[in-house]
């Protein structure tokens, strides 16, 4: 509809998709709604049967971003209008612009990968913690330890979902009490989209009046299962298309 704009945000690892969320924000209503889709989705591919070239991650590196909208539209009957792709430099960036971002680590964050590139050690104590350019990469993809005596989500990337979703709206309501425009001017240039700097802007103008609260959170509906050893997450499509139709308000 004309006032609904469907945008697929991706939070890369190199040339993986490692974050994938679609917002969808109704300019009228001010409401929005954003839909995580786990990295290990199961998608069709020619050539392909229980691959790991069948986890939606990675698509974007084998046919882009026009392979992730049909990804998209194909798992939820969803298309996308803009898409917004942002990596761990960018991140960083855009979590400056806005001061930082205050959350509740659930637990001792503790793992580390020296052979992740790059090397990765993450060390972020429990309790009430600023997350900032320093450390918000390291928060957003912790999922589990290497480390006796600490712990990781019990759901692995279903927890770092929850983590990643209650952090967007922590920051979310960090970025409405400054200027909105402005925070969008800021964090522009850090970004990969279709989205010209004037109609970003724009979308920021409207959305005065706009609350954190008003914006609900969402994982599409499935269901882990290991097949020819690889773990996958298979969509459930009548329990996502429920969901679609809520959202989209189709009875």
């Amino acid at each position: 509809k004309d006032k609904r704009i469907n945008v697929l945000l991706l939070g890369m690892e190199h040339e993986h998709s490692d974050t994938i969320m679609v917002a969808s924000y109704d300019a009228k209503e001010k409401t929005a709604d954003i839909i995580s889709i786990p990295r290990d989705t199961y998608v069709d591919r020619d050539g392909f049967v229980n691959s790991a070239n069948n986890r939606i991650n990675v698509v974007y590196t084998v046919k882009g971003i026009e392979g992730m909208k049909e990804s998209i539209l194909s798992l939820t009957g969803m298309r996308i209008d803009k898409y917004v792709a942002i990596d761990y430099d960018g991140l960083r960036a855009a979590v400056e612009a806005v001061g930082g971002v205050e959350v509740d680590v659930p637990f001792h964050m503790r793992y580390t990968d020296p052979y992740s590139d790059p090397p990765l050690d993450i060390d972020i104590p429990e309790g009430l913690q600023k997350i900032d350019g320093s450390n918000v990469m390291e928060f957003l993809r912790f999922r589990k330890t290497n480390y006796a005596g600490y712990q990781g989500y019990d759901e692995g990337d279903l927890g770092r979902i929850q983590a990643q979703q209650n952090f967007i709206k922590e920051a979310i309501n960090k970025a409405l009490s400054f200027r909105l425009p402005k925070v969008v001017a800021e964090i522009y240039p850090h970004v990969t989209t279709d989205f010209t700097l004037s109609e970003a802007s724009s979308l920021a103008m409207s959305a005065i009046g706009f609350s954190a609260d008003n914006v609900n959170f969402h994982v599409l509906p499935g269901y882990t299962q290991t097949k020819n050893g690889l773990s996958f997450y298979f969509i459930n499509q009548e329990e996502a298309k429920d969901l679609v139709y809520s959202i989209l308000d189709i009875q």
